[in-house]
């Protein structure tokens, strides 16, 4: 009988070592909103692919800068601002990487009141966007100069607040509108022109997630753990309409035929395995270039690290992995 309780007493040691040693590592992520691209995150929690990587994750919310803020203070180890991020890089050399990208089209539409034609028509026109120094603003202004023959100069570009582009637009105290998949339903919806899609136009990334150049260094392998998680979920996500719609509906708190209409409209834009081409790299900070007011383009090797991304594609497609 005194062997039996030591033989349980040992495995029972074994085993409490053994959670000890094998505990999932918490990372944290912070949002601004709970975009319908960022469904990703929480499909990749509630799929257990962070469990599978080692990893546990939660979700955080606040604005890009405090979200980048943390990230360089430790207290999160990842943002979702990471195209406020190479503007960091570009204008102050923050010590950060934009190591992951959900989308290699931008997720904005530019939606007008019927009596807008064309982009000739804008000229002398007021455009509702996030502010006249936001991404969607410069890209807009390079389309319309460089495929269009538009002046940016000829237009005016307000900022009514993130609430307010679409009852500006419906109003009329706008002529066209920069806005979000779901803003762009609403207006089409109630009689507005769908213009120009964004992410047609330009070959950009959107949909990006920055860490600190520090936690490259000291935590490598949760890096590599937390994008191959990324990757499966983007890889379940493409796959999966019904899997991929209720967990969308679920974070975003959206009715489900509007999901619905959104990923079979957009689901095509995202990434199988979270990292862009060279090319896009070179387009986004081109753009973050004219956002941050500097003189020079960084290089792609200063802004993005996708080395963990592209390590973790091969190390799936290797094992044969699918959803």
């Amino acid at each position: 009988m005194g062997v039996i309780k030591i033989i349980l007493s040992l495995i029972s040691g074994v085993a409490i070592c053994s959670s000890t040693l094998f505990a999932a590592d918490t990372i944290t992520v912070a949002l601004t909103a709970k975009a319908f691209q960022y469904t990703i995150l929480p499909l990749a929690q509630e799929r257990g692919y962070m469990k599978e990587e080692g990893l546990d994750m939660k979700l955080t919310y606040m604005q890009s800068g405090p979200s980048l803020q943390a990230v360089m203070a430790g207290s999160v180890q990842f943002s979702g601002a990471g195209s406020s991020a190479l503007v960091g890089i570009s204008k102050g050399n923050a010590p950060m990487k934009t190591v992951l990208a959900l989308n290699d089209q931008v997720l904005q539409w530019v939606v007008a009141r019927p009596n807008v034609a064309g982009p000739a028509d804008l000229k002398g026109k007021r455009i509702a966007s996030a502010g006249i120094a936001s991404l969607g603003t410069f890209m807009l202004r390079q389309i319309l100069a460089t495929k269009f023959g538009v002046d940016g100069k000829e237009i005016t570009f307000i900022d009514p607040g993130p609430l307010n582009r679409l009852p500006s637009l419906m109003s009329g105290a706008a002529d066209a509108a920069i806005v979000s998949a779901e803003e762009r339903y609403q207006a089409v919806e109630q009689g507005m022109k769908d213009f120009m899609y964004l992410g047609k136009e330009l070959k950009n990334s959107w949909g990006t997630i920055a860490t600190s150049d520090r936690f490259i260094k000291e935590q490598p392998k949760q890096m590599l753990a937390f994008a191959r998680a990324i990757i499966k979920s983007l890889r379940y996500f493409r796959q999966e309409r019904e899997g991929a719609i209720a967990a969308a509906v679920k974070f975003t708190e959206a009715d489900r035929a509007l999901v619905s209409r959104m990923y079979d409209d957009m689901v095509k834009s995202f990434t199988s395995a979270g990292h862009v081409d060279e090319e896009t790299q070179k387009n986004d900070l081109a753009i973050v270039k004219l956002v941050a007011e500097v003189t020079e383009v960084v290089p792609n090797s200063k802004a993005y690290d996708f080395s963990f991304a592209r390590q973790a594609e091969a190390q799936l497609n290797k094992q044969g992995w699918k959803p």
